[in-house]
């Protein structure tokens, strides 16, 4: 089965703020996050680093042949580093820019971004962006830019339907662009008060539009409460397919903060393992939409590694 990651991170050290609060690297796998020390990481990764080459040794033990990285602005921007990754290993990860929305003038550098340093794309995380419009004047000419040039587009909206008016105005503005929207809509789990209000598929129903995904990065987070083997995300991942069809969604980790709480694995095979989906709808849920969508070639051949307690 090809198995692709659709949703993931990467850095080599945190060392930003948000909201006038910081978030640090500090030891063993923590950080410090908006006020809090939190484990961002496992605590083996005692340095701190987030790097291609842990995850990827990560992907060959979970048999995960490809992996998509996005950015966040609670990580800071990694441009730098994951331009080195995207050329170091063009057949593992396909690496989204991201530029500072928060300030305007960002339209200058996400063409340099695209143009220049060769990403195929911009990731936008929306949710914190709320007092910022995503159909400004230099939002839609960047939209504008990314469509013509065959540009994608990785984008996070804040919970339920508050952002979706004006995401389909960008789609309608720029049919041809291709949009990855996060985290299944931010769906509902069940610990959620809102757990009955279903706003969330309206972000879904943007999928309907023919060049716009979904991916499920950070499920295993949002319904954490649940824990493994999380019936409650595969429910959620059953309407969001009798929404739009499972051809239009896409699994994702969001490695590696998931995986403080279970295994990079565990992360996935809650789906293979799952008698609430067929065969075919797993294979297009965990790698052939991906595949497809993001345009990866040739994969790797992951044979299964056992492990010594078996």
């Amino acid at each position: 089965m090809t198995i692709i990651d659709a949703h993931s991170h990467l850095w080599l050290r945190q060392d930003t703020s948000w909201n006038g609060q910081e978030i640090r690297t500090t030891h063993n796998g923590r950080s410090r996050f908006l006020g809090e020390e939190v484990q961002m990481l496992p605590p083996f990764m005692t340095d701190g680093r987030n790097t291609a080459e842990v995850f990827l040794s990560n992907m060959d033990y979970a048999q995960v042949q490809a992996a998509v990285v996005v950015q966040e602005f609670i990580d800071g921007l990694q441009n730098d580093y994951l331009c080195q990754v995207q050329q170091r290993y063009p057949d593992r990860f396909f690496c989204y820019a991201m530029a500072d929305y928060l300030h305007d003038g960002f339209y200058k550098k996400a063409l340099h971004l695209m143009a220049v340093d060769g990403f195929r794309g911009m990731a936008i995380p929306g949710h914190r962006l709320l007092d910022r419009s995503l159909t400004s004047d230099e939002m839609m000419k960047m939209f504008r830019l990314m469509e013509a040039n065959h540009w994608m587009l990785s984008i996070t909206l804040a919970d339920g339907d508050e952002q979706v008016a004006q995401l389909r105005e960008v789609i309608e503005e720029c049919p041809c662009l291709k949009i990855a929207i996060g985290h299944l809509g931010m769906a509902n789990p069940p610990s959620s008060p809102c757990w009955e209000n279903k706003s969330w598929q309206e972000q879904i129903k943007l999928a309907r539009h023919e060049n716009v995904m979904v991916e499920s990065g950070g499920i295993t987070w949002l319904y954490n409460s649940e824990f493994y083997p999380f019936p409650s995300a595969v429910r959620a991942i059953r309407e969001a397919a009798a929404l739009v069809g499972m051809d239009k969604l896409m699994w994702g980790s969001d490695y590696p903060r998931t995986i403080t709480a279970i295994t990079y694995r565990m992360s996935y095979d809650f789906i293979t393992k799952s008698a609430e989906l067929t065969d075919a709808e797993k294979r297009l849920f965990l790698g052939e939409n991906a595949r497809r969508f993001y345009g990866f070639g040739l994969l790797p051949e992951l044979p299964y590694v056992k492990n010594m307690s078996e």
